[in-house]
């Protein structure tokens, strides 16, 4: 490592690791989550009085840290949604079989998305693999012509045998909604893949009424107004029978890495869909750390998390309120932590550093796109370190680094984790397709290397069992809350690593690049263009 550089990440360290309380530094970055998790903000949904007062909250805290305004005299960015809101006792959905027509339980078989810009659909169905078009790998699930016209049913995840970042990408709606749209596709039902589900299906019932937002700006308006559902995958045979298949049959080719069938269903759907439309205003925060070297100070590093979460929902035991402790209040706290840290060291980085708190993560990663295509530095993005539910729930042995060998972020990263003496982890289950599933990738599609994060442990291991646990039981549920049980000292010692890394990249003399062999390297060459 640089000489200069080492001695910047001593300096900028100093104020957590002198004392080597790290106790102490984990309260105070616990003492932003018990402001911004507090049943007072309501669960920090886009556009409500709750968001707009962690928005505040944020803001201050930002301006006390040293950071100046990252949008010209304003540290505020507005950003408007069109929010779509499923009014369901007025939908409806059945299954035609023989000509007769079954209602289907909305909840309990299936849940109806509010995206169509059909309000009636009716239409046969396809069982189409897992539904993608992955050119690279000449794989194409929706090149039979019967799909055209039709409802393509397919199961979540994607073939083994193919690269994860590769099968992550082509998975993202956007992509998706290209493919189908491509091959004719009316609409689409999806049937979760419980090997891989993060949320049970009773929760994912209980969230279903959550409205749908996209960025009111036409340009970046997402979706592409296909009819969408989501089959409860215990239920599923009720789309197979007569088909001479059956769901159980598609899981275990799926899950012992077999190819698909691929065939048409012997029922149609039939749908009614009726929405509530309305407009709803919010806003990122941003800050800013001005760079000191007359050339790169052009150049921004950005430290990213959201600031949003699910609001109110479904009462679970008398609790409606989806707090947000870990997702995201967690990335929040530490951005803070860290911009306070690097104002008591006097840090001073050649590039400059920007501050990220976004909305509408929950949403589709739309604060973070809104930013991305319209920033409010006038230099170049060159990095996004990004920070969502990294799970502090155990000591910081092992991390997990989204992203870790597709570019010189990766090798920052391990040389930091290093020295702080934490093993660093790959992606340990890449067809959960996390790296696609947070704001770093909004930055990652204009080109811009990135990284995110989750605290890593061993198969088998207590810490296995504590990290799958929390997924069944708190993430996106009314338990992401004050109540649960965080190793303070390992978050401190996370955000410590955090900010090394941000240091080292903001001071080194050349940009992170992409690795050659990096799926990913293609938005750049494209942003290029």
């Amino acid at each position: 490592m640089r000489f200069r550089t080492t001695l910047l990440l001593l300096a900028a360290t100093a104020a957590l690791t002198a004392a080597t309380d790290w106790t102490a530094a984990g309260k105070a970055w616990w003492a932003h989550i018990e402001f911004l998790a507090d049943d007072k903000q309501e669960g920090r949904n886009v556009g409500s009085k709750g968001y707009e007062a962690s928005a505040d909250y944020v803001t201050n805290q930002f301006e006390k840290a040293g950071l100046a305004p990252g949008n010209g005299s304003s540290y505020s960015q507005p950003v408007e949604f069109a929010k779509v809101t499923l009014d369901e006792p007025n939908s409806s959905l059945a299954i035609i079989r023989d000509g007769k027509n079954i209602p289907v339980k909305l909840g309990d078989e299936a849940l109806l998305g509010s995206g169509s810009r059909l309000p009636d659909i009716e239409a046969p169905l396809v069982f189409a693999g897992f539904g993608l078009s992955i050119p690279e790998a000449n794989h194409n699930d929706l090149k039979d012509p019967s799909v055209k016209g039709a409802i393509a049913v397919y199961l979540t995840g994607g073939p083994a045998s193919i690269d994860g970042n590769l099968r992550s990408h082509y998975s993202s709606g956007e992509e998706r909604t290209k493919a189908l749209k491509a091959a004719g596709v009316v609409g689409t039902i999806s049937i979760p893949n419980p090997a891989h589900m993060d949320i049970p299906w009773t929760r994912q019932s209980g969230n279903r009424l959550q409205a749908r937002m996209s960025l009111s700006d036409p340009a970046l308006a997402a979706g592409g107004g296909l009819f969408s559902a989501t089959w409860n995958p215990e239920k599923a045979d009720e789309l197979f029978e007569g088909s001479g298949h059956t769901i159980a049959e598609i899981l275990d080719a799926a899950n012992h890495e077999r190819p698909l069938p691929h065939f048409p269903l012997t029922v149609k759907i039939h749908s009614h869909i009726a929405t509530a439309n309305e407009k709803v205003q919010s806003r990122n925060i941003i800050g800013l750390r001005p760079g000191t070297d007359p050339r790169l100070k052009n150049e921004y590093v950005i430290l990213s998390a959201h600031l949003d979460h699910l609001g109110i929902g479904q009462p679970v035991n008398g609790d409606a309120i989806f707090n947000g402790a870990m997702d995201d209040a967690s990335g929040i706290a530490s951005l803070i932590e860290i911009a306070k840290s690097l104002k008591a060291a006097n840090v001073k980085t050649k590039r400059s550093i920007v501050v990220l708190a976004v909305t509408g993560e929950e949403k589709g990663e739309q604060g973070s796109r809104y930013f991305a295509e319209h920033s409010t530095v006038p230099g170049k993005v060159v990095a996004d370190i990004n920070m969502d539910m990294f799970l502090p729930l155990f000591p910081l042995h092992y991390l997990e680094v989204q992203g870790l060998n597709e570019s010189t972020l990766g090798d920052d990263i391990r040389v930091v984790s290093k020295a702080a003496g934490v093993e660093v982890q790959a992606d340990k289950d890449p067809n959960a397709n996390r790296f696609i599933r947070s704001d770093q990738y909004s930055f990652i599609k204009k080109g811009v290397p990135s990284l995110a994060f989750k605290f890593g442990w061993i198969p088998g291991s207590p810490e296995e069992k504590i990290y799958k646990d929390w997924f069944t039981t708190r993430y996106h549920g009314v338990k992401d809350d004050l109540t649960q049980p965080v190793d303070l000292a390992a978050a401190a010692q996370f955000n410590s690593i955090l900010q090394a890394l941000l240091i080292r990249v903001a001071d080194a003399p050349q940009a992170p690049q992409w690795k050659q062999e990096s799926f990913f390297k293609r938005f750049a060459l494209t942003s290029a263009k």
